[in-house]
């Protein structure tokens, strides 16, 4: 699943009249980038949701044909955040673990070894990666495989912990979803009860990434 329905409202004036996801980067769309690569990486059924400027993100997808996938829309009257999108998009993306990729990063992390990670029923995997200027504080920590909450510091050796960001790449069994009230919903407390009963694993990941939030990141990346 791609989420592309984001409002975009920092790229602003730019999502005025494009979504953040169909911005050019280095000569195509955001979303060109994820699904050539998704596809080079062996992934072949797309699930897309579009709240923002949804026709335009349903027409630049089509049925996906022209990259060799099949796409289907996941429309949102309004934008429902990240989980409430997974949740209503649920009846199409099966019952085996599935990989969810934010629609406005630009990466070159190799999405073929999504395939081998192993999540349990009701768990999820998250991709991390270095603190972004803009987000020093960080998301999470990652002790070996294991996702914890970030450090208090009310414990000495908590402060040795580095803390790394949620890069916007995961894999999730769709019962980590079960209970979840559909319509809006953020991620973050279905993340945080996750970590608190164990089924929260993660890896770093080094390469390229950034999050392109703002007119100047896009810049940025394009200059």
């Amino acid at each position: 699943m791609i989420l592309a329905a984001g409002e975009g409202r920092r790229m602003r004036p730019l999502t005025d009249t494009t979504p953040k996801p169909l911005l050019p980067v280095r000569g195509k769309p955001l979303l060109a980038h994820h699904i050539e690569r998704l596809r080079e990486a062996g992934f072949t059924e797309f699930v897309v949701n579009a709240a923002h400027l949804a026709e335009q993100v349903a027409e630049f997808c089509g049925d996906g044909s022209r990259w060799g996938v099949h796409i289907q829309i996941s429309r949102e009257s309004v934008p429902l955040e990240t989980a409430g999108g997974i949740i209503q998009a649920l009846p199409h993306l099966g019952d085996a673990p599935f990989a969810v990729v934010n629609g406005d990063i630009f990466t070159d992390f190799p999405f073929k070894t999504l395939h081998k990670v192993g999540v349990g029923a009701g768990c999820g995997h998250l991709i991390l990666v270095a603190n972004p200027e803009h987000h020093p504080a960080g998301d999470f920590v990652l002790t070996g495989r294991r996702v914890h909450q970030p450090p208090s510091y009310k414990d000495p050796e908590e402060q040795a912990l580095e803390t790394l960001t949620f890069s916007g790449i995961a894999v999730y069994d769709p019962a980590f979803f079960a209970g979840a009230v559909p319509g809006k919903c953020p991620l973050k407390p279905l993340l945080d009860q996750a970590i608190a009963e164990g089924r929260l694993s993660g890896q770093y990941y080094g390469g390229v990434w950034s999050d392109v939030g703002t007119p100047e990141r896009l810049a940025a990346i394009n200059g």
